[in-house]
């Protein structure tokens, strides 16, 4: 048996102040700390294998103080853009009650919640672009988003996984991936196998975490909350 363990980041200082954030790199705020801190104390006596993260300093950070509270910091840490949250384009940064005001609520929520739609997309010399970010300076231009779908989130987190994190189940580990609501929305759809109209409904609370147990033959057995 083994267990997948999902964890979205802890608050950080961005959802304090209800922007869009997506790609744009980011800290926790004091209150993500703690709900960090809260999460690896209920992983306390679990095994781990191997951690997984996006790139981003939220899940960095979320991931440092998990392992430290659950007395788990020898574990492996591997950090991958893959796993990053969507890309919300030129919402990022924008405050999202004010951009339901401006462009309306119907709008701004298709944008977030439809599967298909991608929000506007940044110009290619935006500050924000990627390509400007020394982090995916190694990434194909293709691979870099000017604006991502949920659908276009899980075509890039479902291969990385089936890929990178799958065999370390099917050998048994125990592997706990830190990420964010739309890329742990993204594995989750895969998984548990919810249709596109499930998905967007699915809320995932910040750093509470969420473990799948399968047995032998890769078949969920058991799914629940830590509480």
């Amino acid at each position: 048996m083994s267990k997948l363990i999902l964890v979205r980041h802890g608050e950080s200082v961005w959802n304090k102040e209800n922007l869009f954030t997506g790609w744009t790199d980011v800290s926790l705020s004091e209150n993500g700390i703690e709900e960090a801190k809260k999460a690896g104390s209920l992983l306390k006596g679990e095994k781990i294998d191997v951690c997984y993260t996006s790139v981003l300093t939220r899940t960095l950070e979320t991931a440092k103080n998990i392992l430290e509270s659950a007395e788990l910091t020898n574990v492996p840490q591997i950090h991958d853009w893959h796993l990053n949250e969507r890309h919300y384009g030129a919402l990022q940064g924008l405050n999202k009650a004010e951009t339901a005001e401006k462009y309306g609520a119907d709008q701004v929520k298709i944008w977030r919640r439809s599967y298909d739609v991608k929000p506007p997309l940044l110009e290619k010399d935006d500050e924000r672009n990627p390509a400007f970010d020394e982090k995916y300076k190694d990434l194909k231009p293709e691979e870099l988003p000017l604006a991502e779908s949920l659908l276009d989130t899980v075509n890039r987190v479902v291969p990385y996984y089936t890929k990178e994190i799958l065999p370390h189940l099917q050998n048994g580990e125990n592997v706990l991936v830190v990420a964010h609501g739309n890329s742990l929305r993204a594995l989750e759809m895969y998984i548990s196998k919810y249709t596109p109209e499930e998905i967007i409904e699915l809320n995932i609370p910040t750093a509470s975490p969420f473990v799948y147990e399968f047995d032998d033959a890769m078949n969920v057995t058991n799914s629940y909350y830590l509480k």
